[in-house]
């Protein structure tokens, strides 16, 4: 990868949480595909613009592995995308199998099934809510610590299989695999994960349950080819993913809200049918994190005048790409009547991020029930003074201080 200037290095500066980086429209402008530096410094090529990044989410000329991984850029001590993961040579059929044994699991009508269930979470996430806020001298309350945390761990864990009682266990892990510059220690946590899950899987073997982590140790126990080493991997990055995404969309989504009391009292208003598209919109402009999907190149991909050579680092900006104004009218603007909503937050093609219905059944049922309940909600402070999780792949911020 050759270039004429310094390339910017990422994470963007960005002016709070629920704004992006102005240095996205800059390269957008410039070209679909730009040089950056990830977080450890090395080169990668960032997909800026909508078109050219739904084509490479689709493209199977991208993998997660890498031709030669120890001449892989790296993105960062993270161990969660901080580098190249799985075996070049069966990284297809790892993915085949996975989508095999997770589809039926997070597929739609599992999802619509189990829509009752996270309604009964989410009253009681919105009743400890309320309880806060009363026993508070001030009546501020901490929304990310009393919903947007419990309620999709609640959530993962009954799905999984996982005790909540050891949601603190594992949410430590979570922020140290997911830390920018850790050093060793978010390998060791990863390490510390697979330890706890394959425990958790045996378990599961002698007294299975109706949960994916049950699914998993019987799929193992029948295909020799599924390693112990990839199973844990799976349930680990399931477990990881299926809590810290949603967390900073609920988050995010609140305050995409609160900002605005215009847009919070119209939402307000016509809850019912305003619900679907404001999620969706929610799930276009949210962007806790400041990275992207990484990929590397399994072999020579021409884009445009472009080669990206094999081997070199992929970084799919859904940020970006979500506010090309080639695909979205107006794209910086919080538009809950925006339709259609093509947004590329979940990924596209084959590799759409199967979680996506479980998430769309989490946000549509805080933001319906949170809402509905507590209309008067306001936040509590400026969104500027609130703490950005900025080491942490997943970003966010730490606390949503409100009240009504």
């Amino acid at each position: 990868m050759t270039t004429t200037q310094p390339a910017p290095q990422l994470p963007f500066d960005r002016p709070d949480v629920v704004a992006v980086a102005p240095l996205y429209d800059v390269l957008r402008r410039e070209a679909p595909i730009v040089p950056v530096r990830t977080p450890a410094g090395d080169p990668a090529w960032m997909v800026t613009r909508y078109e050219e990044c739904r084509a490479l989410f689709a493209d199977p000329r991208l993998g997660r592995s890498h031709p030669a991984p120890e001449e892989a850029s790296k993105i960062s001590d993270a161990a969660v995308m901080g580098g190249p993961t799985g075996d070049y040579a069966t990284e297809r059929d790892e993915h085949t199998r996975m989508r095999k044994l997770l589809v039926p699991a997070f597929s739609a009508k599992r999802m619509r099934l189990l829509g009752d269930h996270v309604q009964t979470l989410v009253d009681g996430c919105v009743d400890d809510l309320v309880a806060a806020h009363d026993g508070s001298p001030d009546g501020v309350v901490d929304l990310h610590e009393t919903l947007a945390f419990p309620l999709p761990v609640l959530v993962i864990c009954e799905l999984l299989g996982v005790p909540f009682a050891d949601r603190d266990f594992f949410r430590g892990l979570s922020e140290r695999v997911s830390a920018f510059n850790s050093g060793d220690d978010a390998h060791e946590a990863m390490a510390e994960f697979g330890r706890y899950m394959g425990e958790l899987a045996q378990a599961k073997l002698r007294d299975p349950g109706e949960d994916v982590l049950s699914d998993l140790a019987a799929a193992q126990v029948n295909d020799p080819d599924f390693s112990n080493e990839e199973m844990t991997r799976l349930a680990a990055g399931l477990l990881f993913a299926g809590h810290e995404t949603t967390v900073g969309r609920i988050d995010i989504g609140v305050l995409l809200l609160l900002g605005d009391t215009a847009r919070r009292d119209a939402f307000v208003a016509d809850v019912s049918g305003r619900l679907q598209s404001t999620v969706e919109e929610v799930l276009r402009l949210s962007a806790p994190g400041g990275l992207g999907l990484v990929r590397y190149a399994h072999t020579d991909v021409e884009v445009g005048e472009l080669t990206i050579c094999r081997g070199e680092a992929v970084i799919l900006s859904s940020i970006s790409a979500n506010r090309d104004a080639a695909a979205f009218e107006d794209p910086e603007d919080f538009d809950p009547t925006r339709r259609p909503n093509g947004h590329l937050s979940f990924g596209y093609g084959a590799r759409f991020c199967i979680g996506a219905s479980l998430a769309r059944t989490e946000l549509t049922t805080v933001f319906g029930t949170l809402f509905t309940r507590l209309p008067g909600l306001r936040l509590a402070v400026g969104v500027d003074e609130l703490e950005v999780r900025s080491e942490q792949l997943t970003g966010g911020v730490s606390s949503v201080p409100v009240t009504w």
